[in-house]
């Protein structure tokens, strides 16, 4: 009886390390990835890790606008304007307007839409016969003839066949709603624009609107009346 508790034993001993040899290993632990880390007040990634350490990478970009403009910088200044076009030069001018000098004060039609519409430059310069009394260490253009050179452009379009008129009989007749915003002094291109709004031909009478720029900004504006028929 012995003998056979003694074989029991053992093998219940056996079964129990058959046991723990045959249970699974517990799985190894994960590896170690990096985290990446967005900082909202920088454009920057930086790479943050226990493992290791790497400094921040900062991005610039440039896009095709930085290239024109230093391609524009690269170009010399007087090469990179163009220069006003020409649609009527000053003797087609003296064709059409009766003024002569000192007062003819349009110098080039740069755009013309026949019976509508006409731009033409002034180019203001230090020689002008104004500038000595108006002022002699100021030299400023009179509004009364930056309102006489707008009519005169208003004057080119009255005097075509679109129109009618006749610069025998064509008068500057009144102004109304006239405002200077801006002195022109001498150096200054003077861009005009004068654009028919009614036509009244059996009364012979026309009323125009006109803005004088330079560089861009309007320096003169007001309402005009031409008027076409016998002294």
């Amino acid at each position: 009886m012995a003998m056979a508790m003694a074989m029991a034993t053992a093998a219940a001993a056996s079964a129990f390390s058959n046991s723990l040899l045959s249970s699974p290993s517990p799985p190894p632990p994960p590896p170690h990835r990096p985290t990446f880390a967005w900082s909202p007040s920088r454009s920057q990634v930086s790479l943050r890790s226990t493992a290791f350490r790497s400094y921040p990478t900062l991005f610039t970009t440039r896009s095709s606008l930085d290239a024109a403009n230093d391609t524009k910088q690269d170009t010399p200044i007087e090469l990179r304007y163009a220069a006003f076009p020409t649609v009527m030069d000053i003797n087609q001018i003296r064709e059409i307007l009766p003024h002569r000098f000192p007062f003819l004060l349009v110098d080039r039609v740069i755009e013309h839409n026949p019976g509508v519409s006409v731009v033409a430059i002034k180019n203001v310069t230090i020689n002008d016969n104004f500038f000595p009394g108006h002022f002699p260490e100021r030299p400023i253009m009179p509004g009364v003839l930056m309102v006489e050179a707008m009519a005169q452009v208003g004057g080119l379009v009255m005097l075509q066949p679109e129109v009618g008129g006749s610069r025998e009989n064509f008068f500057f007749a009144g102004i109304d709603k006239v405002r200077f915003r801006k002195p022109v002094v001498a150096g200054d291109t003077l861009v005009m624009r004068m654009t028919l709004i009614k036509l009244q031909k059996r009364f012979g009478i026309a009323k125009m609107e006109g803005k004088a720029y330079v560089g861009g900004e309007v320096v003169c504006e007001g309402e005009f009346l031409m008027a076409t028929g016998s002294e």
